[in-house]
């Protein structure tokens, strides 16, 4: 009930849907199959007591950092969680914003830098900027900024952030509820942007003298790179009200200049104009963080995994390339009890570890989950 309410009232103060607007149906062919209890592997709880857990990262030396939306960077150490912050940061920790992703500088230890993405206020408003700091071991010191005067808001504020193949920073942002700032390119909102690990515009950048990478986008909240093609794929919020839209969750593959249509288009309509997503959920998924599984530990190599929040499930997705693009040939929704309750609760991140194992980050004291004792929590998926 608590999970149906608010979209409920939603209903009663919004206006129908515009003739404009393309809506689509799922791409894919392939249903979501429910596997409460994956066979081949377990799972154990590796660190507890977290508040509102966002992303998490592995260091060369075997440390791990984890981001608290509060505004802590947190420190891990042989499995332990170091009882005093590795970094503090003045956030706003407002509805979704806060301190949310991290992400080490690809030449990381020989250049020392953690990159941090956070919500801050300034003059009244809220905005997004992405954060440099040096790490000194036990602690991580603040260096520069790397971008600011990002839109913020207290929803849809994107937040991941990641190094891909080509050295390049990529950063998710949201459109601060304001969707039509999606669709402008001069704006920083609804985007996913690409800088120089200086925080410089790379010069093969779609748009001359400018960050934005791709746009369109309405929260995409993951990105991750397809081992053997390099291909970027991102997972993205769909409507949860607007024009009395909801669910059309997605999975993207990105490409360089392309727009990916909110609010103009919504699932994949085929339009020439607009990118359409490899998956749409027509049920209520919103994706958060998601990578490629590239280790030996486990017997999924290839596979994309993708942490979701209402759908409180870790979804493994099977992909197939086909000449310049990608079929879906499986999915699985982990750990789910149904299509929107799971074992774990909400989960928000997803990350593979230097052992080879799946790690992933439960999210539910952050206001909107059923919080469980220990809560928020890292978990590790290990063969059984």
């Amino acid at each position: 009930m608590k999970k149906l309410l608010f979209p409920l009232l939603l209903l009663l103060f919004l206006p129908l849907p515009a003739c404009s607007q393309e809506v689509g149906k799922s791409p894919q062919s392939v249903k979501d199959r429910i596997v409460t209890n994956p066979p081949d592997v377990k799972v154990e709880e590796w660190v507890k007591g977290l508040k509102v857990p966002w992303s998490l990262v592995f260091l060369p030396d075997g440390r791990a950092l984890v981001s608290e939306r509060p505004g802590r960077i947190r420190l891990i150490r042989e499995g332990r969680l170091v009882s005093a912050p590795y970094a503090d940061l003045d956030v706003a920790a407002t509805g979704e914003g806060g301190l949310m992703g991290l992400a080490l500088h690809p030449d990381f230890p020989k250049e020392p830098f953690v990159y941090a993405m956070h919500t801050y206020r300034k003059g009244g408003d809220l905005f997004n900027r992405v954060i440099r700091l040096r790490d000194t071991g036990e602690k991580g010191v603040l260096e520069k900024v790397i971008i600011e005067g990002i839109p913020g808001g207290s929803v849809h504020d994107g937040g991941r952030i990641a190094f891909g193949p080509d050295g390049m920073l990529y950063i998710c942002t949201g459109e601060a509820g304001q969707k039509e700032l999606a669709q402008e390119i001069n704006s920083l909102a609804g985007k996913i942007l690409r800088l120089t690990p200086e925080g410089q515009i790379p010069r093969d950048n779609p748009f001359p003298g400018s960050p934005v990478y791709s746009y369109g986008h309405r929260n995409p909240q993951g990105i991750a790179w397809e081992p053997k093609s390099k291909a970027l794929f991102a997972s993205e919020h769909g409507p949860s009200g607007e024009s009395a839209r909801f669910a059309n969750d997605e999975i993207n593959v990105i490409e360089k200049g392309g727009n990916y249509g909110w609010p103009r288009a919504i699932g994949a309509p085929g339009s020439r104009e607009y990118r359409d997503p490899i998956i749409v959920w027509k049920t209520t998924t919103p994706p958060a963080g998601i990578t490629f599984y590239n280790g030996d530990l486990l017997p999924y190599k290839g596979a994309l995994f993708v942490a979701t929040l209402a759908s409180e499930s870790l979804i493994k997705i099977t992909l197939e390339k086909e000449g310049d693009s990608f079929s879906v040939k499986g999915i699985e929704r982990w750990f789910a009890k149904n299509f929107d309750e799971g074992i774990n609760g909400r989960l928000r991140d997803v990350v593979q570890g230097p052992d080879g194992a799946l790690y992933f980050l439960t999210s539910n004291t952050d206001g909107r989950g059923t919080e469980r004792p220990g809560d928020d929590k890292i978990y590790r998926i290990i063969p059984r």
